[in-house]
């Protein structure tokens, strides 16, 4: 077995395929990416003169797999420069070439005689020692390489990416009968510290873990729609985020998948399986109508919904097969649901209401936990495999046995047996012995009569786990300071959608405070859905409509001072963030010692879509990032990164991954890209410590060298050419133009000198210039209540 993964080679060129390869290029790791070679010439391929023998069409498929790769959405490529990591081939010619890599990985059809057949050809050229895995979404890893050589068999196991395989995190990982558990035992760590997966060891059963459960929660559903007569937008409106599923729910997310898939995926567990079972995975016959019409989703314009050119998306009304306007469940016990603070509350409230609707909810999850339980010892090592296959897979937020503690297990069970349900004899007995949930803590599950702790990743750092073990050292209601080991402390934000208000701004100085006296460093960083979507703006706006601009100037201040005390801590302040990273959650990361972020990091400074300019020193911060690998004599020419900075901001330009946040300059050679997203804190609190015992010193404050006048105007007039060009609005040229001063330095000679309380000072005045203008405040109440940006 290799010692690691220099060079990889992926075997079919399809979206999955191309998808893997696109993943593995974008950690770094060069692929050769191989099809078939083709059997007949396109049009264009004889315009050309081309013959089967030449190398161009020999190699058709996967280089027509590459050029899609920079077109597709959502990109599966962090930057289009990883692109160059991946060699297009065939599996005629280049399969000598196995020799070259250290991971094989099959992504053909999904058919058990055409992979034994792939894998006779592979061993042919294996070089032993080479892993070698199945991208298969359920056929048997032990059938595919029968007749295989034993060193071959340890070799060889299954590795399920679900798609795309960039964005969802789940990989299953499902040795044969003689995976060699060295090999398992890598390929669990490289998957997690180098690919970034949640890994989830699953049995060699049809469909594994996450498309077992997954698959027959939604054939539940629909059997329960046509029970209940319910419609497919009814449907969707209770069982996406209501009970902590993704906003797609149930046939949205089918549609997104594609009905031909999910129909091959059902049919591969009702082939494998028998009686009532058997039966649950046979899908209704409207389904299957909708595939032969070819009304399969998103990929064939139309399936449960139907985008109208109006914009208007209708629904199918799946007994007439007509699209009609879209229906949306709205009741007490759905309105009720909405006020419970917490996800286990707005499930609880949903499952025990004592209508239609609170029926509809029972009626879809009580089956799926009833059978989560029968099949869990089948399917999985323990019940967080599958918890986490469903939360990784599927994008669930609790996972089935999560679900049925939420509800509370004695009196669901006591209601199942009720309605003359048979619960799986291993609840009743946990129940009996006293244990009265699947969960002790987030870290602690029920396994074969006690508690067991999770084996867990050690560069996984769960805030959640260590509040939970009272090591909360301040706290107020927007931000905690949690104590991480090693001497080091990390401030979580956890305000509503992590915005920056007064408590955050007061938590921030205070653990600067506590941390430089205490620690050896602070990060900043949290385990919420996005890092932080910037200041509070309904502060702000309610502020600005009370004319209150001397308690807007007085936040300004504070927000500028706070992220000062990032800069010029004492100890090294290390940001961590991920997903959303916008306006002020990009203001706290500027300044900071170092950027430890997730590869899923969209990162922007967006304050002009809501008719400002940002005002916590993100202005000053983006450009000193731009300049501060210059001559410091004044000498470069500056006029070419203001620019740069400028457009970035007034053009609200957001990254699309961290790679690519480097690309425009908010990171720089000091920070780093995580792939894993659970390891950031980890991370994050490493370099904290590696900072300090290098002798951290605070920088030096020094003077900053501006483009001036000459550089205002170039600036203006860029803004202007995108008014003549229709790309700007009056409004959008007067933010830009308050902008350019400010990066310009104002009023003042070309290459001026001045120190960075000058550049605040011109932040702040435009700032609130700004948010006095109607049409700003217009911008800011827009994105507060439909939570999109105005062009006014």
């Amino acid at each position: 077995m290799k010692g690691s993964i220099t060079k990889a080679a992926v075997l079919g060129s399809g979206v999955m395929g191309s998808g893997i390869a696109a993943h593995l290029a974008n950690v770094g790791i060069p692929v050769l990416l191989l099809d078939v070679v083709p059997k007949d010439l396109t049009e264009q391929e004889k315009a050309q003169g081309l013959t089967l023998e030449n190398r161009e069409v020999r190699n058709r498929l996967s280089s027509s797999a590459l050029k899609k790769l920079v077109k597709q959405k959502p990109a599966p490529l962090t930057v289009k420069d990883n692109l160059a990591l991946i060699e297009a081939g065939n599996m005629e010619d280049d399969m000598p070439r196995l020799a070259e890599v250290d991971w094989i990985i099959e992504v053909v059809v999904e058919n058990l005689q055409v992979k034994q057949q792939v894998f006779t050809k592979v061993e042919e050229n294996w070089k032993p020692g080479t892993i070698v895995s199945s991208n298969t979404s359920g056929i048997s890893i032990n059938e595919m390489v029968e007749g295989r050589s034993s060193e071959f068999q340890s070799h060889f196991l299954g590795t399920h990416f679900f798609n795309p395989p960039r964005y969802l995190k789940l990989l299953e990982i499902i040795p044969n009968k003689n995976t060699d558990n060295r090999v398992l035992a890598f390929m669990k760590a490289f998957a997690e510290d180098v690919l970034g997966k949640g890994v989830v060891e699953a049995k060699d059963t049809p469909n594994f873990i996450g498309n077992r459960i997954g698959t027959y929660g939604l054939l539940v559903t629909a059997e329960e729609m046509q029970k209940g007569g319910w419609s497919v937008g009814e449907i969707d409106s209770v069982t996406g985020p209501a009970i902590g599923r993704p906003k797609s729910a149930t046939f949205r997310t089918l549609d997104v998948v594609g009905l031909d898939t999910f129909l091959h995926v059902a049919r591969n567990v009702h082939d494998q399986v028998a009686g009532a079972e058997k039966k649950i995975f046979d899908p209704p016959h409207f389904m299957k109508s909708m595939a032969e019409k070819g009304w399969i989703g998103s990929k064939a314009g139309q399936g449960f919904y139907k985008k109208e050119k109006s914009g208007e998306i209708l629904e199918l009304n799946p007994e007439t097969f007509e699209y009609i306007p879209r229906k949306k469940l709205k009741t007490a016990s759905t309105e009720q649901a909405k006020l419970a603070k917490s996800l286990p509350d707005k499930i609880k409230a949903l499952v025990y209401a004592e209508d239609q609707e609170g029926e509809l909810v029972w009626n879809i999850l009580k089956p799926v936990l009833l059978y989560s339980a029968e099949k869990s010892s089948e399917i999985a090592n323990n019940i967080a495999a599958v918890d986490e296959a469903i939360k990784w897979g599927f994008g669930w937020e609790l996972g089935p046995f999560e679900t049925w503690d939420a509800i509370g297990v004695q009196k669901s069970v006591d209601r199942m047996e009720a309605e003359g349900d048979t619960v799986p004899s291993w609840v009743k007995q946990m129940l009996a012995d006293g244990y009265t949930s699947f969960y002790q803590s987030s870290a602690e599950y029920y396994h074969e009569g006690t508690y067991t702790s999770k084996d867990v990743n050690k560069k996984e750092i769960h805030l959640q786990t260590r509040k939970e073990q009272d090591n909360v050292i301040m706290k107020n209601g927007g931000a905690s300071l949690i104590d991480i080991g090693d001497n080091v402390a990390a401030l979580e934000f956890h305000s509503p959608n992590n915005s920056i208000g007064l408590d955050v701004m007061q938590m921030i100085n205070k653990s600067i405070d506590e941390v430089e006296k205490n620690y050896k460093g602070l990060v900043i960083g949290n385990q919420g859905k996005n890092f932080c979507v910037g200041a509070n703006l309904m502060m702000i706006l309610m502020e600005a409509q009370d004319d209150n601009f001397i308690e807007i100037d007085m936040v300004i201040r504070q927000f500028q001072g706070a992220m000062a005390r990032i800069r010029y801590a004492n100890r090294p302040v290390v940001t961590a963030p991920h997903a959303m990273t916008l306006g002020g959650g990009a203001e706290i990361c500027l300044p900071s010692s170092s950027i430890q972020a997730a590869s899923e990091t969209y990162m922007g400074l967006v304050e002009a879509g809501v008719g400002l300019i940002p005002g916590g020193g993100g202005n000053k911060e983006l450009y000193m990032r731009h300049i501060e690998n210059l001559s410091e004599d004044g000498s470069a020419d500056l006029l070419p990164i203001a620019n740069k900075v400028f457009e970035k901001i007034a053009t609200a330009q957001v990254s699309t991954s961290a790679d690519e946040a480097r690309k425009n300059g908010f990171l720089s050679v000091r920070d780093s890209v995580i792939f894993n997203g659970d390891h950031v804190i980890y991370k994050a609190k490493q370099r904290a410590i590696h900072l300090y015992e290098e002798g951290y010193q605070a920088p030096q404050r020094r003077k900053i060298p501006v483009v001036g006048e000459t550089g205002y105007a170039a600036m203006k007039l860029g803004a202007k050419t995108m008014q003549f060009g229709g790309m700007a609005s009056d409004h959008d040229v007067k933010i830009a133009e308050k902008l350019a001063f400010v990066l310009s330095g104002g009023r003042v000679p070309k290459r001026t000198f001045v120190d960075e309380q000058y550049l605040l000072d011109l932040e702040r005045e435009a700032f609130l210039s700004l948010v006095g203008e109607p049409k700003s405040q217009q911008r800011m109440q827009h994105m507060l209540t439909k939570g999109k940006p105005l062009r006014n």
